[in-house]
């Protein structure tokens, strides 16, 4: 018999009776209740989230900032109520802590206090972020908790927003008043570099001034230091003069005591004594003339009268011979002896006149050179002689004057010891003064020394002054230059431009999503693996009610594969039946729309084929135990398959089995079938459960060869289900 006939006579027998057909009604339905109840629960739950009850806590108080009352507590709750998210509840913080511990509310949300004056300080100096309070229980729900926790993050960036605009719309402000005053700014920095420019030249003339006036109190210094000492001189000076004068004056008056009485008494005498000496002074001078004039004449006569009594002398005495015989002595009354002798008496006469003419020779020479003498000195003290006739002259005019001032000599001596009194009192005020001055010189020696050091630390700091004005100067002059680059690039915005920018700034990114091939609802998105999850539990359940090979066919020895075909065809046609029923509910009843409808169907043809035969060959090899490694089978499938999460978040394990499994390319081919998408996945997938189908076929007919044996083992199994 062929195989489509042994399968018709298998599905036959659910045709005898009410309970068969109820079971295989049941077979029909049981992938349409599992599948579709599960995708029916899980269809759309964020589309009902407004079904949750939340607590919502509204504590904030408020805060003023610029002047303006800010609310955001109360703006939040008014949006969060209004938004449908969630069963908001207000309620206060102590219902909302039971609530959540109890479970009557899944969650809290909770404004604190000062949630407001938080967002408010961002334009303060201490600026605080506002925090959200969000209080779950996941030992309420998990699952809620991470729902929240997405969509608080939005509460919470729109929130922030909304605090930002506040704040980023004052410092657009700021920036249109700091471009205001950066231009004042720029306007004075302009006439500061004007001013410090004047300054600069008011300094180096005042550094120059100093210069000059370091140099005048330099010589100022310098010359109260010599008044200074010349004032010491003085004082000495003047101390020794009022001293003499003082002495001066008490031999003046001692004297004065003494002479003035003879004076008195004595004045014709004294002018008769003056005229004397007046006259012998003339006299003197009159005879000292002479000897100037005569003394020359007298040393010329003086020495030529030598010279001629030297020649009579030499010509009378010297000659005959050099010299005369002495003559005899004459007699006693002068006649001589004998008869009178020229020649004779010529001698005598010169033995008695040569010696006394040798005298006189000798006298002449010594008064020509005393007269020689007298000239040369003379000659020599003319000077001397001069000033001796001057002062012989001045004595003779003063004696002269004498004689005229003797008669009242009393009374000029009387005038004169006045005068020298007032000179003494004169000299004593004088030397009082000269102390004074010294002492005052001292003072102002050292304020003196003072002004100069003063000035020169002026003059220092008048250098440093124009130094530093100088590079005040190029400071400034930079200053205005960035100031006034400052104002062109310091922005200026007016209300509408502020208004665009603050809304750029305030949410500066925005998540431009874009999901290709996206799925409509949660239920559409895990479809691709409840579907061939409900397709395995309906293999899985009809291998229960039919035998995976035909008994009848092993006893009569058909072929292999014929068995094994027989034993496939009633199932895969089951399953077809069951997907026909499962995918009508699921887009007539809960809209599920399909990419590719036609491809779909007949995807999911193979896999209900791939997946019977898989469940007929695991019954048909171990028996009973054959159905506990069915489900073992459909566990690893849905761990491994990623239909939930994406299997590289899975333990190794799983990452490794993933690939060897069928259900993995089942998922991802629905996938690309029921959203849309690149079909590579689809004709993979379907190649690979061909090659299961294939491969679980021949291991069942493998299987139906050895169950054409007999053994004890058959007949008596260990284990029966």
């Amino acid at each position: 018999m062929r195989s489509p006939k042994l399968a018709a006579l298998e599905l036959k027998r659910f045709g005898r009776g009410k309970l068969p057909r109820a079971a295989l009604v049941a077979l029909l339905l049981l992938p349409l209740l599992y599948g579709a109840l599960y995708l029916w629960s899980f269809w759309d739950p964020y589309g009902r989230l407004d079904k949750i009850p939340v607590a919502l806590v509204n504590e904030d108080q408020g805060a003023t900032a610029g002047g303006k009352k800010i609310t955001a507590g109360d703006e939040i709750t008014g949006k969060l109520l209004d938004s449908k998210v969630f069963d908001w509840q207000e309620v206060n913080a102590k219902d909302a802590k039971d609530g959540v511990e109890s479970g009557a509310y899944y969650l809290s949300l909770t404004m604190p206090s000062d949630f407001s004056k938080r967002i408010a300080s961002s334009s303060g100096d201490s600026p605080e972020t506002g925090a959200l309070q969000v209080a779950t229980n996941d030992s309420n729900n998990y699952i809620v908790g991470q729902i929240s926790r997405s969509v608080f993050s939005e509460v919470r960036t729109a929130a922030s927003t909304n605090a930002s605009r506040g704040f980023l719309d004052k410092i657009f402000i700021s920036f249109s008043d700091i471009h205001d005053a950066t231009a004042k700014a720029a306007k004075g920095a302009k006439d500061l570099d004007g001013g410090i420019g004047k300054a600069k030249k008011g300094s180096k003339d005042l550094a120059n001034g100093l210069k000059d006036a370091k140099k005048g109190s330099g010589d100022l210094s310098g010359g109260i230091r010599k008044l200074d000492t010349g004032a010491a001189d003085l004082a000495a000076g003047s101390k020794k003069v009022a001293d003499g004068t003082k002495q001066l004056a008490q031999k003046v008056n001692g004297v004065a005591g003494q002479v003035r009485p003879y004076l008195k008494d004595d004045g014709k005498s004294i002018a008769r004594a003056a005229q004397l000496v007046a006259d012998s002074s003339k006299a003197a001078r009159h005879h000292l003339d002479t000897l100037v004039k005569g003394a020359p004449v007298a040393a010329a006569d003086a020495r030529k009268g030598a010279q001629d009594l030297a020649a009579v002398h030499k010509q009378f005495c010297e000659s005959a011979g050099g010299g005369a015989s002495a003559p005899k002595a004459p007699s006693a009354d002068g006649a001589a002896a004998d008869a009178p002798d020229p020649a004779a008496a010529e001698a005598a006469l010169k033995a008695r006149a040569c010696p006394v003419l040798a005298r006189g020779v000798t006298a002449a020479q010594n008064a020509a050179k005393v007269a020689e003498d007298v000239n040369a000195m003379v000659r020599d003290s003319k000077g001397e002689l001069a000033t001796l006739d001057t002062r012989l002259a001045d004595l003779q005019s003063k004696s002269q004057a004498l004689v005229k001032e003797a008669p009242h000599l009393d009374d000029d001596l009387k005038a004169a010891v006045t005068k020298v009194n007032a000179l003494n009192s004169g000299a004593q005020q004088v030397s009082q003064g000269a102390a004074k001055l010294h002492t005052g010189l001292g003072s102002a020696r050292t304020g003196a020394s003072d002004l100069d050091n003063g000035v020169g630390k002026l003059r220092t700091g008048a250098n440093d002054l124009d130094g530093g004005l100088f590079k005040l100067a190029d400071g400034s002059g930079k200053l205005a230059g960035g100031l006034h680059d400052g104002v062109d690039r310091i922005p200026d915005y007016d209300k509408d431009s502020r208004d665009k920018r603050t809304e750029v700034m305030a949410d500066p990114v925005k998540l431009a999503s874009q999901s290709m091939h996206k799925a409509p609802n949660y239920g559409t998105g895990f479809a691709p693996y409840f579907i061939p999850l409900s397709l395995w539990v309906g293999s899985m359940v009809a291998y229960m009610l039919i035998q995976p090979l035909n008994r009848r066919a092993l006893a009569a020895g058909a072929s292999a594969w014929r068995i094994a075909f027989a034993g496939w065809l009633p199932v895969a046609a089951l399953g077809l039946l069951q997907i026909a029923a499962l995918m009508s509910v699921l887009h007539f009843a809960l809209g599920l729309e399909m990419a590719r409808p036609a491809g779909t169907i007949a995807f999911l043809a193979l896999v209900t084929c791939c997946f019977s035969a898989i469940v007929q060959w695991l019954n048909a090899r171990f028996g009973a135990a054959g159905r506990i490694l069915v489900l073992a089978v459909l566990m690893l499938q849905l761990t491994s398959a990623g239909g939930t999460y994406p299997v590289q978040t899975s333990p190794t394990f799983f990452n490794a089995i993933h690939p060897f499994l069928p259900m993995t390319y089942v998922v991802e081919g629905l996938r690309r079938l029921i959203s849309g998408g690149g079909l590579e996945p689809v004709w993979t997938g379907s190649v690979v459960l061909a090659a299961f189908t294939a491969g679980a076929l021949a291991l069942t007919a493998l299987s139906a060869r050895r169950k054409q044996v007999w053994t004890l083992d058959r007949l008596h199994p260990e284990l029966s289900l």
